[in-house]
């Protein structure tokens, strides 16, 4: 590793406190990248993180995607993280909190709102950082394209039924645009971007293909630190107007992301899954779509609801502890394989 992937945490803590000063002195800059949005995605941010993405997508063998169920555990742990243990977990979680350890410090309206929007974080399973994380872990890339794919057509179908029985809520709209959306500026157009990619590299040999993933690495990390930037600056005023709020609703979040992780690494580990398809499978299940669990809130309870504040909330938290698991990911490689 180099001397900037070496000491990446300490670039995203400087981008953390860049983004929310530069937001907080120049807020212009940030509504005006706030304008370019559609369907509750915000293009600026898509196009950075598809930065992200592209350089996961050409390492992908179309050919070795079929090798995947030969090894089918990681999956079914995903899926089982993710759809039978997470919602319900970081429901239990955020009314122990929001209801009872902080019912001094929060109206009974404000913590109902603060709960449903940990609740929708917890139903919605991350689609594109995931292939970020991935990477950085190196994990096996055919096999994580699987595992989004898969949690994606899930989603599909049980994302509304879940969280309806969750918040009490029989009318839940799933914002199909957004959903659709993300899918496709995620997942499809980076998937055949990379392969176009990879296919013309292939034709002057492996070499080639290694020597191009080599340069493009650093753009990957530079759209990550971009990305940190311009997600605190969006959020400067929610951040320094509401700080102790802001900590109350981090709290839960993060007993559920550390705890949701180390329950999936430890199956991982003693269910004996390769460190490259562990990795990636536990980091998928702690990870969050925010996109759609913001879209939600916000057509549920409104703009300015503690509900949507919640879920912002959870995109700011989810970055730099997610960096932190992967460091631990990267530091426990050896006592798997």
């Amino acid at each position: 590793m180099n001397l900037f992937e070496r000491y990446l945490t300490i670039w995203v803590g400087l981008c953390i406190v860049f983004g929310v000063l530069l937001g907080h002195f120049l807020p212009e800059i940030f509504n005006l990248i706030a304008q370019f949005e559609w369907a509750h995605v915000n293009i600026v941010v898509a196009v950075l993180i598809w930065l992200m993405i592209y350089p996961m997508m050409v390492k992908v063998d179309f050919s070795s995607i079929k090798d995947v169920a030969k090894n089918p555990r990681g999956l079914i742990l995903t899926l089982i993280v993710n759809w039978l243990i997470k919602p319900f977990s970081m429901a239990l979680i955020g009314a122990l909190f929001f209801k009872i350890i902080f019912a001094n410090w929060l109206d009974a309206q404000t913590a109902n709102e603060y709960l449903a929007g940990v609740i929708l974080l917890g139903v919605a399973p991350c689609t594109a950082m995931v292939f970020v994380w991935s990477q950085l872990t190196k994990g096996d890339a055919n096999y994580t394209l699987v595992q989004v794919s898969v949690n994606d057509l899930i989603m599909v179908v049980a994302f509304a039924p879940i969280a309806g029985f969750l918040l009490g809520v029989t009318n839940i709209s799933v914002p199909w645009d957004t959903l659709l959306l993300s899918v496709v500026l995620y997942v499809v157009i980076p998937l055949v971007a990379g392969f176009i990619t990879r296919k013309m590299l292939l034709k002057s040999g492996e070499l080639s293909l290694n020597r191009f993933l080599t340069k493009i690495s650093p753009v990957s990390i530079a759209g990550l630190l971009a990305t940190i930037v311009i997600l605190f600056g969006l959020q400067a005023p929610a951040i320094i107007k509401q700080p102790l709020d802001i900590v109350l609703i981090a709290i839960p979040l993060l007993i559920q992301t550390y705890g949701i992780f180390f329950l999936s690494y430890y199956v991982a580990y003693k269910w004996k899954i390769p460190h490259k398809i562990a990795a990636p499978s536990c980091l998928i299940g702690t990870s969050n779509f925010f996109e759609l669990a913001v879209a939600v809130a916000i057509s549920l309870f409104g703009l300015h609801s503690g509900a949507a504040l919640a879920t912002v909330v959870g995109v700011l938290v989810e970055v730099p502890v997610m960096l932190s698991l992967v460091a631990f990911v990267n530091r426990t490689r050896l006592k798997f394989d």
